[in-house]
């Protein structure tokens, strides 16, 4: 009975790390795409600007905030969590990739990001997002040890 009370303490601490990561990228996700679209004209000049992306501005101004949207929704949803947090690595590791092409083969491209995030220089950008992939890798290990003990 004690190690039953044990094993349940643990999973539902590692159940709230996993809640805290969820709600941190929830909030992150909502409050980017929001800013995105409340300044839409803004973000889609300077997403236009950028000599990665010019060609597809007109379709990525509205499909990277209703990704963000969904890919929120599916953190809070708990069956669709778990795709969430491999969806969430999977933004992220496209946005990395993105800033690290801005920072390595581009001049100054202003940030299409919006709100707070946008006074943030290419270097932070890049800091911010590795620590938020870090969070999403911890995050699946975490709730694939817990899907793992549930169903032993």
């Amino acid at each position: 009975m004690e190690n039953q009370l044990a094993l349940t303490k643990r999973l539902f601490n590692k159940k709230v790390i996993v809640d805290i990561i969820c709600y941190a990228f929830f909030l992150l996700f909502l409050y980017a795409a929001s800013s995105k679209l409340l300044d839409y004209e803004k973000s889609e000049l300077q997403m236009s600007k950028s000599p990665i992306i010019t060609d597809f501005a007109f379709i990525l101004v509205w499909l990277v905030p209703s990704t963000e949207i969904i890919i929120a929704i599916m953190l809070v949803i708990p069956r669709t969590t778990m795709l969430g947090l491999y969806a969430t690595l999977g933004l992220m590791s496209m946005f990395t990739a993105y800033i690290i092409a801005i920072l390595y083969f581009t001049d100054s491209i202003p940030c299409s990001c919006g709100g707070v995030l946008e006074k943030m220089s290419w270097d932070q950008h890049l800091i911010f997002n590795i620590f938020f992939m870090i969070l999403s890798v911890t995050a699946i290990l975490i709730q694939t040890k817990i899907h793992e003990k549930k169903t032993e």
